[in-house]
């Protein structure tokens, strides 16, 4: 059994995230009790990452970056202008790790999210190799700054790529190592896994990165997913991470309707966040004590 670190992403309050921003979330977040922090990089620039990292040296928070497929970032079926300008966002959200020293750059690396279409089983086939044709140069970059790129799987209403475990390991395998490795998060396990268990089993000592949240986005522990079965089924793919809280404000308009959030999840993003920490905390003190 592994205690895990928890934290949250600033998604939950802010969109876009700036200097200023971070400043006034990092205190909330570290005297909430939270001990890791996601940092999303919407755009180049948006944030200092070396004020950033002293800033959450500061407070004690570990640093993880997750990124974000706009419209226009694609590594699949796209303009060679796409793929190569998604290529260089990525290698950007890679220097970023560096700076603060994150572990991990984690997010849906595949496709704009809201992007779907049919394919056929050749089509398929043909969309992962050039997916693996396209990660591959991010993937040596990250291997090289000593960063794990984590895939995430999303549900079939974000994309039609990538929906499940499976097949995250079968468009990825080649590649998957020190420089490549899947993310988890709860929200789209729900949608698309019959069994979340064994899902997580088959993803094994794929996985680098985890998010979780309520079934419906909101608190963790305030939903009918099976908490304390999922931090079995981490233990036993041997998941040393965080659980980091991934849910969002529905204040900004484009990350709203990005992200279907069309009413209140909590009776506020600050009661959402401590719920989750209260939840996992309780949760996790219990295995302990029965253990």
């Amino acid at each position: 059994m592994m205690r895990r670190v928890l934290g949250v992403n600033t998604w939950v309050w802010a969109s876009p995230l700036t200097d200023d921003t971070l400043k006034k979330l990092a205190v909330k977040i570290a005297n909430m009790g939270f001990r890791a922090i996601e940092l999303p990089v919407e755009n180049p620039g948006d944030w200092d990452p070396h004020l950033a990292r002293d800033l959450l040296g500061e407070l004690g928070l570990r640093p993880y970056i997750v990124g974000a497929m706009a419209p226009g970032r694609n590594l699949v079926a796209a303009p060679a202008s796409d793929i190569v300008g998604t290529q260089n966002y990525l290698a950007h959200c890679i220097t970023v790790a560096g700076i603060l020293g994150a572990p991990v750059v984690a997010g849906p690396f595949t496709a704009a999210t809201g992007r779907t279409w049919r394919m056929s089983e050749a089509d398929r086939a043909d969309a992962y190799q050039q997916l693996r044709s396209s990660l591959t140069p991010v993937v040596n970059r990250a291997e090289r700054a000593g960063v794990t790129l984590a895939i995430e799987p999303l549900n079939r209403y974000e994309t039609s790529l990538i929906n499940t475990v499976e097949q995250a390991l079968d468009a990825l395998g080649p590649l998957l190592g020190t420089g490549l490795g899947l993310m988890l998060d709860t929200y789209h396990l729900n949608i698309e896994e019959k069994d979340v268990s064994a899902a997580v089993e088959l993803a094994g000592g794929h996985i680098a990165h985890v998010q979780v949240s309520g079934t419906d986005r909101g608190a963790v522990g305030d939903d009918h997913f099976a908490w304390p079965a999922f931090l079995d089924a981490l233990d036993v793919a041997g998941y040393r991470g965080p659980l980091n809280l991934e849910s969002f404000t529905g204040d900004n308009d484009a990350i709203a309707t990005a992200t279907s959030i069309w009413r209140p999840l909590a009776s506020s993003q600050d009661a959402l966040a401590r719920r989750t920490l209260d939840y996992l905390t309780r949760l996790q003190n219990e295995r302990e004590a029965a253990a």
